[in-house]
This record gives C-alpha cells, sequence and structure tokens, in this order.
C-alpha cells in the first residue's frame, strides 16, 4: 500500500508548487482574441500571443471566442475563466464586435419585442448577441467585473481593437466600435431605423461607455481602440490589409498583426504601471516558442509548428536573419515549399515573420532537432521535438452517420454514440445538393450521391456575419462503454455550401464540453456544391465517463435566404481498452491549482482503503460549499493513512 501511496503523494506535491507560482493573465473577448489552429487557418487572435511579453513566471491563459459579445462573455467565457482565477491575477476583458449586432439594439429585448406583437417566425430568427451600449454593453461588463473583485483578483477593460474601415487615410467612425452614424432604438411603439448623432455625441459609441465603467469603478482601462488605429493609419488602407489581416476582411489578423496589437496591449499596461515588473517588451531579436513540442502522433504523420521571428531595435538597421534546421526537420514560410534553410531580409532596425517547421515521425518514439536562428554574430538554437504513438490492442471502434436519407448511425465496437443534435438549426431535406456537384476524385462518388442539408432556424441568413454565432451549430459525438477507456485516432466528415458561395464553417472537436476547442477545419465563401473533405488524425484518450463532441457552426457571407450547409460521411473512430483505476487518474479532476472535488478524494480513499465511502474524510478535512477540498488536506488525509499503517 505505501507504494501505491508514495506515488499519489508524488502527485499532490506537485500540485502544491503549482499553487505557489507566479500569477496568471486571463483573457475574455471575441475572435479578434481568440486562439487559433494553425494548421487550419491563417486567422490569428492577439490573445495567443500575450503571453510572449510575460516574464518571472507569469503566464498567459486565453479563454476568448468567435462570435462572442458581453452576454457571451459573462454567460460561457467567465464561467469557464473564474474557476481558474485566483488572488492576485488578472483579468483582460474586450468586448464590441459582437455586441454591435442588430445595430445597436440589444438581442434579447428585440427578441421579446416580436414575441410581443405576435411575430414569432421573426423572434425566432433573431440573433440574440447584441446589446445597448450605455446599458446591457456596460451593465454585463459590470457583472464580470464584480465577480473578478470578488476573487481578489483585477480586472482590465481592454477598449476593442478597431476594424480597418478606411476613409482616406483615417479609420470611420464605425471601424472604432462607435455606431453613431447610422443606428436602430428599439422604442415601445417599435424599431426605428436609419438613426444618427453627431461626431461628438457618444451614446452609440462601445469604447467610451466601457471606458465611464472603468472610472466609475477605479480600474484601468487600456485604449487598444485608439492604439489600433494609429497602429492601421500608419500603415495605411493598403499596406494594413497586406501586412496585418489575414486576407479574409478588416476585422480579423494575420500572425504579424497579433503579434503587434498583443504587443502594444503590453506596453500600454506598462505604461499604466500594471504588471510592470512582469511585463518584458524585447528590443532585441527573439523567436517564439523558444522551444516547441509538437506532441503526440502516430507513426508516418508529419506535424508542424509556427515560429514567430520579432526583432525590435535591431543593428544594423537593414539586413538579414537566417534560419537553419537540423536533420529530419524542414522550413517554410508558406507550408508549400519546404527546405533545409530560410533567409529573412528586415528593414528600420524591425522584423516579424511567421514561419513553420515540420517533422515527420519516422519512427518510435521521441524525435529530436533544432533550428538556428542567426543575425549577425548573434545566434539563438530552439529544440524541437515530437513523440510516434502506435495504437496497439483493444478493440476497434467505429461510429458512422451516412447522412443519406435520415440522422442514423451504423457503430461497432465498445462505445456509446451520442446522436447527431442541432441548436438553432435543423435538416431541410436530404438530397444531392445540385446536379453539378464535385466530390473529390479518389472517393469515386458522383452528383446522385444524397448529403443532409441544413438550414437555420428562421431560414433567412443574417448580414455582417463574420464569425461563429454561438447559438447556432449542428453536434456529434461519442463515448466510451461502461468500464473502457476510448483513444480517438480519426475524425472526418464532408461539408459544402449549397445555393452559392458565400456558405463559411468552422468545425471543432472538445472533450470538456466545448469549454475548450479544436479547430480541425475553417473555410470562408466555400464554392457552391463542392464537397470538402475534412480529416484530423488526433491522439485523444477519452476516459470512462468523458465524451468527445463534434461541431459544425455554419454561417452566411452576406443576407441570403435558400442557401444549406451540407453534410456527409461522418466517421468518428478509434481504439477501446479496458480502464484502469489509478491514483494518477483519481486525482486528475483537479480544480484550479489547490481544489480537489470531494467525490475524487472519496474515491482515492475507497482506492487506498478498499472501503466504501470512508467517514473519516469529514472528520479531518474542511470541505468546501462546492463540494471541494484544499490539497493540504487531502495531504493531511493521506499522512493519517500512513500513520495508520
Amino acid at each position: 500500500m505505501k507504494q501505491k501511496l508514495f506515488g499519489i503523494i508524488t502527485i499532490l506535491v506537485a500540485l502544491t508548487l503549482l499553487s505557489a507560482t507566479p500569477g496568471k493573465v486571463h483573457t475574455l473577448g471575441d475572435s479578434t482574441m481568440a486562439p487559433y489552429d494553425e494548421a487550419a487557418t491563417v486567422t490569428r487572435g492577439w490573445g495567443m500571443y500575450f503571453g510572449q511579453f510575460l516574464t518571472n513566471g507569469w503566464t498567459s491563459i486565453n479563454y476568448a471566442r468567435g462570435g462572442r459579445d458581453t452576454y457571451g462573455g459573462y454567460n460561457e467565457l467567465w464561467q469557464t475563466a473564474k474557476r481558474q482565477v485566483k488572488a492576485g491575477d488578472y483579468v483582460i476583458i474586450q468586448f464590441a464586435h459582437n455586441d454591435e449586432k442588430n445595430d445597436g439594439m440589444d438581442g434579447y429585448a428585440l427578441q421579446a419585442y416580436y414575441n410581443s406583437i405576435g411575430n414569432t417566425n421573426a423572434a425566432a430568427a433573431v440573433d440574440l448577441r447584441g446589446t445597448v451600449p450605455s446599458t446591457t454593453y456596460k451593465q454585463n461588463l459590470s457583472k464580470i467585473v464584480d465577480e473578478v473583485e470578488a476573487l481578489g483578483a483585477h480586472p482590465l477593460l481592454v477598449a476593442p481593437v478597431c476594424r480597418s474601415y478606411f476613409a482616406d487615410s483615417t479609420i470611420r467612425r464605425n471601424g472604432k466600435h462607435d455606431l453613431g452614424d447610422k443606428f436602430s432604438i428599439l422604442t415601445e411603439t417599435g424599431i426605428k431605423e436609419n438613426q444618427s448623432v453627431p461626431a461628438n455625441d457618444h451614446t452609440m459609441d462601445y469604447p467610451y461607455h466601457m471606458q465611464q465603467l472603468a472610472i466609475e469603478r477605479n480600474i484601468p482601462f487600456i485604449d487598444l481602440t485608439t492604439a489600433t488605429a494609429e497602429l492601421y493609419e500608419r500603415y495605411g488602407d493598403t499596406k494594413c490589409h497586406e501586412y496585418l489581416f489575414d486576407g479574409e476582411g478588416s476585422t480579423h489578423f494575420n500572425s504579424t498583426g497579433a503579434l503587434l496589437v498583443a504587443r502594444k496591449c503590453a506596453e500600454l499596461m506598462k505604461a499604466q504601471g500594471i504588471l510592470s515588473d512582469n511585463i518584458v517588451l524585447p528590443t532585441d531579436l527573439s523567436i517564439n516558442p523558444s522551444e516547441a513540442d509538437l506532441g503526440e502522433a502516430y507513426k508516418g504523420q508529419t506535424l508542424q509548428k509556427e515560429f514567430t521571428l520579432n526583432g525590435f531595435g535591431l543593428s544594423p538597421e537593414e539586413g538579414t536573419v537566417s534560419m537553419e534546421a537540423s536533420e529530419g526537420v524542414s522550413l517554410s514560410f508558406d507550408k508549400k515549399e519546404w527546405q533545409s534553410q530560410l533567409t529573412s531580409s528586415y528593414t528600420a532596425s524591425t522584423l516579424v515573420k511567421t514561419f513553420y517547421a515540420q517533422l515527420t515521425l519516422s519512427k518510435n518514439g521521441v524525435t529530436e532537432g533544432t533550428i538556428t536562428v542567426k543575425q549577425g554574430d548573434k545566434s539563438i538554437v530552439v529544440p524541437i521535438k515530437a513523440t510516434a504513438i502506435v495504437l496497439e490492442g483493444g478493440t476497434e471502434v467505429n461510429a458512422y452517420w451516412r447522412l443519406e436519407k435520415n440522422d442514423g448511425y451504423e457503430l461497432t465496437g465498445p462505445a456509446e454514440v451520442i446522436p447527431e443534435s442541432w441548436t438553432g438549426m435543423y435538416v431541410q431535406r436530404y438530397s444531392n445538393p445540385n446536379a453539378n456537384t464535385v466530390w473529390p476524385d479518389w472517393t469515386g462518388y458522383d452528383a446522385t450521391r444524397k448529403t443532409q442539408r441544413n438550414l437555420l432556424i428562421g431560414d433567412a441568413w443574417p448580414a455582417n456575419e463574420i464569425d461563429d454565432n454561438p447559438q447556432r451549430y449542428i453536434q456529434w459525438g461519442i463515448k466510451p462503454a461502461n468500464g473502457m477507456t476510448l483513444t480517438i485516432d480519426e475524425i472526418s466528415l464532408f461539408v459544402c455550401g449549397c445555393g452559392g458561395n458565400g456558405m463559411c464553417s468552422h468545425i471543432y472537436y472538445s472533450t470538456d464540453n466545448f469549454e475548450t476547442r479544436t479547430t480541425i477545419f475553417e473555410m470562408k465563401k466555400m464554392p457552391a456544391n463542392n464537397m470538402q473533405y475534412v480529416e484530423t488524425k488526433p491522439v485523444i484518450k477519452l476516459e470512462e465517463g468523458q465524451e468527445l463532441l463534434v461541431r459544425v457552426y455554419p454561417w452566411y457571407n452576406g443576407a441570403a435566404t435558400g442557401k444549406t450547409i451540407c453534410l456527409s460521411d461522418l466517421r468518428i473512430h478509434g481504439m477501446a481498452t479496458d480502464a484502469t483505476n489509478t491514483p494518477e487518474g483519481i486525482l486528475g479532476d483537479v480544480n484550479g491549482d489547490e481544489l480537489v472535488n470531494i467525490s475524487d478524494v472519496v474515491l482515492l480513499v475507497e482506492y487506498i482503503l478498499n472501503v466504501d465511502n470512508p467517514s473519516f474524510i469529514k472528520d479531518n478535512a474542511d470541505i468546501n460549499r462546492d463540494n471541494t477540498i484544499n490539497i493540504s488536506d487531502v495531504t493531511q488525509l493521506v499522512n493519517i493513512i500512513l500513520e495508520s499503517d
């Protein structure tokens, strides 16, 4: 028994050490801040890079998600984040892009209005995102601020980054999130459209009302709206879109734009004395990440990793930086041409450059290599590694949805399927999308193959959508059968838009009910009736009771009717093995850095003593209101057991 206990104590010590580490910066926001999968898209959120500018052990956790307004910020993102926030941490709060839905009217109020006049179809079609700057926007922000402060943490209100909407050489009013030139008002007698107020009237100015809240609450305000407007205007309209944005409009960044915005936020915080000793603004050549673990994959797969070269104040003012990879590692600027060496020039003593490394797993176990970066007499060596695994033993599991005439599925192996479901959507019909449907040649399929055609409730795709609507998606899933562990090694499906070239979609998977998610597909303006094959080969281990969920989030580029998203041949594949109760598994459900669920402690003690529902737990530990126990009390319980042994 003592051998078991030594392993448990090791885990507890590690968790206790974690609780003594420096604080964290938690970022809440929308798609301009959100994390993106570098293998699926060129779009980047500035929250992905903010941690590069933290030092002395401080780290950043990015909870931002595309399509979220302050309602989603409070009800979804903050509810996830607050379980990890500790006293002394900082919480950055940036919203407004999606609060502008419904032309500045509140989505819930608008839906209630339509219901009150009996227009249930219009009510069902309302985008519930959207707030009024002076009321519900401020109220939602204030709720987050209240709860951040109640935890002993520090809220930071960060004004939203601009959209690069230019009028000649300056950013337009609506690009700065002031809808004063054109907005709508919901009154007791109905909706008043095409309203306007003078430029000095801040009624519909979201950043202004965020700033007023900061003044009222005596908390910091970081004016990233003004800072990004100045940044964009220095570049000018054409170069701004070319160098800073992702090529899909005027809102979302590429890696260069996201990095510069993250650096600007850190700079503004430091200037206000916020975390000034723990923020570093490099003025020399640096590379991020400084070391890279590409993770696990299956033998024969190729893994990629994105790196950013940053140089500020370089000497000489003009020059080149070279990158050289060791054997087995290859480099690229565009993920198309791969070679062992790259060179990038810079001017004005400044370099911001993205490149990629790739590593093919030709052997089992760990494969290692290096990337050497040189500028003048300066040299940086970046270690890189990846691990190849082999799935052996167990029973094959295969879940397959044909989606030809219904939402039925076929399942083989010890697993349970989570049936297809729709949120804000429904199946319009099952049919061949179009006589001209194009399938990949390797499938052998032709235009007669039927698919599932899905439409949003209300049938009309709204205008001005540029990202996910969190209330609109299609979902499937799988979980292990009782007593089993399931390792997933494939998720695949076909997707396309029908009726026009404007269908857009994101496809994600999650193992924690979408508190976090992984992107497996992103495509905007999909060619009509042209089936896209989506496939990922992840290494996902599901323990008993844990679910893998797959979601498709569609939207359309512009107001439209009659446009559907077509789905076919969804497959989830893996291997199932007998689950094993281990101390590590029992203690795997840890809330934050220093709390363990009481149910897990009961399981732990039952495992050690081989008894049911040990009663001495409540006599020797303080159980919190949320049914958690401090790690120190769990350690005390272990010591009691050791002494009794």
